[in-house]
């Protein structure tokens, strides 16, 4: 049986730590520039998905260390979260194919340029962009 699909807060915090070890804040700011603004991960909701992501054995902490006085915790990747994320990313894309194929179909059967469906506008920010948490 497939693994049910990664929220995307979850999908988001792997993408990041792909990359590498990141703390908290790196992770909500690799989120906000890769998705060019749309996605802001609020603490509640960061912090929610890594618990989970750790305890699914998908992240790990890498080290911890004090920064003015305060404890910054590093997480990283673990083998199985790079594998999940793999597949996750690869479902993603067969989705979106399909959809672009269908839009295309639709086109050719006189339905219209494909470029007239827009998506619906995400809840949460007035630029469109969606505030998770």
């Amino acid at each position: 049986m497939a693994s049910r699909p990664l929220q995307e807060p979850a999908f988001l915090v792997l993408s990041a730590l792909a990359a590498g070890p990141l703390h908290g804040y790196g992770i909500a700011q690799d989120v906000e520039s890769s998705s060019d603004g749309r996605v802001t991960l609020r603490a509640g909701t960061l912090y929610g998905a890594i618990d989970r992501l750790v305890a699914a054995g998908l992240v790990e902490v890498d080290r911890e260390e004090v920064v003015e006085s305060r404890l910054r915790r590093y997480y990283r990747l673990t083998s199985e979260g790079g594998t999940r994320l793999a597949a996750e990313a690869e479902r993603a894309e067969a989705q979106a194919r399909r959809a672009l194929e269908r839009l295309g179909a639709r086109r050719r059967a006189g339905g219209g340029p494909a470029s007239h469906v827009a998506p619906p506008p995400q809840a949460g920010r007035a630029d469109g962009g969606a505030v998770l948490g």
